[in-house]
C-alpha cells in the first residue's frame, strides 16, 4: 500500500489530502506513478497534467521523478514552493 499525500492545489484539484492506494501494477518509479495518476479521472489529470508543476518527497526526502518506489512509501505531491 501506498500513503499518497496531497498539497495546495494538488490537494484541490485531486479533492482529497491523502489516500492509501495498492501500488500499481508495473510502477517502479514516481514517474510511473504521476503516469498511473492521470489515467485515474479528471481531477489527477488536471493535477498532474504538467510535470514541472509538481514536486514529489518519498518518505520525506525530496525526489525526482526517476526515483524508485516500494509497497509501504509514503509519497507526497505539491507545487513548487518559494521563498521570500
Amino acid at each position: 500500500m501506498l500513503k499518497l499525500l496531497y498539497f495546495a492545489w494538488v490537494r484541490e484539484r485531486t479533492g482529497l489530502s491523502s489516500e492509501d492506494v495498492p501500488l500499481p501494477d508495473g510502477v517502479t518509479t514516481v514517474g510511473e506513478l504521476v503516469a498511473w495518476q492521470r489515467s485515474r479521472g479528471e481531477g489527477y489529470l488536471v493535477a498532474f497534467e504538467n510535470d514541472d508543476l509538481v514536486r514529489v518527497a518519498v518518505n520525506q526526502n525530496h525526489v525526482d521523478f526517476s526515483q524508485t518506489i516500494k509497497d509501504g512509501d509514503e509519497i507526497a505531491f505539491f507545487p513548487p514552493v518559494t521563498g521570500g
